[in-house]
C-alpha cells in the first residue's frame, strides 16, 4: 500500500472521501424515529409544529451497557429570535431498559435540561432549527440484554398543561 502525501491526505479529506466514524461512535447499534410535535401554547393561523428527528444509539462492552441519543429538529418561524419564553421547562430523559418479554423495566436514567436553551436558540431570521446530543448513560447489566430509549418533555409556556411527553424508537437490543 502506498502512504500518501500530505497533499494528497488533505485533497481527501477536503473531499469528504476520507470519511471516518469517531473512536466513541465504534459498535453503537442506533434506531432514528421523527415526531411532529406541535406548540402547544399557539392556535393562530401559521404554521407551528416541530419536526424532530431522534437517534438512540446503545452498544454491549463487557458487562456495561451504554446509550446517548442525538436530536434534530426543524421548528417554525416566530415573531421573536432566541425567545427563552417558550418553554417552561424542556428535558430530554435518556434510559437504559432492561430488554424482557413484555414491558422492558427502566435500570437508570438521566434527564437532559441543556435541551431547553438549545430549543429556544433560533436563527437571525427567527427559525427555529437546530440539534442536541446527549452525554453517555452507562449500567452494568451482566450478563442481561439491554437497550437504550428515551423521550421529550416539553412544558409550554402559557398553555396551563405542565410537561407533555413524547416518546421515540429505542435503540436496538444488545
Amino acid at each position: 500500500m502506498r502512504k500518501l502525501t500530505r497533499a494528497a491526505s488533505t485533497a481527501l479529506i477536503a473531499t469528504g472521501l476520507a470519511t471516518a466514524a469517531p473512536a466513541s461512535a465504534a459498535g453503537y447499534r442506533c434506531t432514528t424515529s421523527h415526531k411532529s410535535i406541535d406548540d402547544a401554547a399557539y392556535n393562530g393561523p401559521w404554521p407551528d409544529n416541530w419536526n424532530v428527528t431522534t437517534t438512540i444509539c446503545a452498544k454491549r462492552s463487557g458487562s456495561y451497557v451504554y446509550t446517548y441519543a442525538r436530536l434534530s429538529w426543524d421548528g417554525p418561524v416566530y415573531a421573536r429570535t432566541d425567545d427563552n419564553g417558550l418553554f417552561d421547562g424542556a428535558y430530554f430523559r435518556l434510559q437504559i431498559k432492561r430488554s424482557q418479554s413484555g414491558t422492558d423495566p427502566v435500570l437508570t436514567s438521566r434527564a437532559h435540561h441543556g435541551i431547553e436553551a438549545r430549543l429556544e436558540d433560533s436563527t437571525s431570521g427567527a427559525n427555529y432549527n437546530n440539534s442536541y446530543t446527549t452525554g453517555t448513560l452507562a449500567y452494568r447489566i451482566g450478563s442481561a440484554r439491554g437497550l437504550g430509549d428515551g423521550e421529550l418533555r416539553l412544558d409550554w409556556n402559557n398553555d396551563g398543561d405542565g410537561y407533555r411527553t413524547h416518546r421515540f424508537s429505542a435503540s436496538p437490543v444488545v
